[in-house]
């Protein structure tokens, strides 16, 4: 039989927000994996995953989550982790793989799965799709994603301020990732768009440590690394009024 990998969407940190479709698979897997930084600290994902089975199936693997500009050090630990992952399927075949999210967005399983796919020729890729941190900000928050004809943008400020104002000056509801070391840049850029005043950024959603707040607040103080932003659409014409 072909080896199955299968990566799992856990939602941003609240156990709740698990699919049950997602517990299934975590279940029904040999292993589960999770990634830890080399740091060996527990993450969301192991954190996520140990409420819903038993701690000796779960195998922590080390990856440079936090690694971006040792471009050879990145690499060589997604090779390493890939490796390891391999020979865990040779003698399982069935292995999961829990993310944060969901494991089509901006997400580690994608490069893990392409490295294992070349070790174990043959193998079963498959993902189950978790609730995003937008999803969930937007539920706590109450801010609304979309209304109508309007557009969504996903911007990781990781990839440059830049590419946040771009999309703050388009149309529709703008959301970034990862933009806690930005904070500053964040800030600036949503009150020369006019936009900041709607806004609304959260950190550690469905955890202890949960913060959730106007944007406007937003002081340039850094912010932990996994914040996320919503900037709704700006809308006009009332109920209705972007159909």
């Amino acid at each position: 039989m072909s080896s199955r990998l299968v990566g799992v969407g856990v939602g941003p940190g609240d156990p709740e927000l698990v699919t049950v479709k997602g517990v299934g698979a975590l279940r029904a897997a040999e292993v589960v994996v999770v990634p830890v930084m080399d740091s060996g600290e527990r993450g969301r994902a192991e954190a996520t995953v140990l409420h819903y089975v038993p701690a000796e199936k779960v195998v922590r693997v080390v990856f440079a989550l936090n690694e971006r500009s040792d471009r050879a050090r990145r690499e060589a630990a997604w090779d390493a982790a890939g490796e390891r992952v391999a020979a865990l399927l040779r003698a399982h075949g069935s292995v999961a793989f829990a993310t944060i999210g969901d494991p089509n967005v901006y997400s580690t399983f994608t490069y893990l799965a392409q490295t294992v796919a070349d070790l174990v020729p043959g193998t079963v890729v498959e993902t189950v799709p978790g609730i995003t941190a937008m999803q969930d900000l937007a539920a706590r928050s109450g801010a609304v994603l979309t209304e109508g004809t309007e557009p969504l943008t996903l911007v990781p400020v990781t990839a440059g301020a830049a590419v946040l104002k771009e999309a703050l000056n388009g149309p529709g509801t703008v959301v970034a990732y990862k933009f806690g070391r930005q904070a500053r840049e964040v800030a600036e850029a949503l009150r020369d768009s006019g936009r900041i005043g709607d806004a609304v950024w959260g950190s550690a959603l469905g955890l202890p440590e949960e913060s959730i707040r106007p944007a406007a607040d937003l002081d340039g103080a850094p912010l932990p690394y996994l914040s996320t932003l919503i900037a709704p659409a700006r809308r006009e014409g009332g109920r209705g009024g972007k159909l």
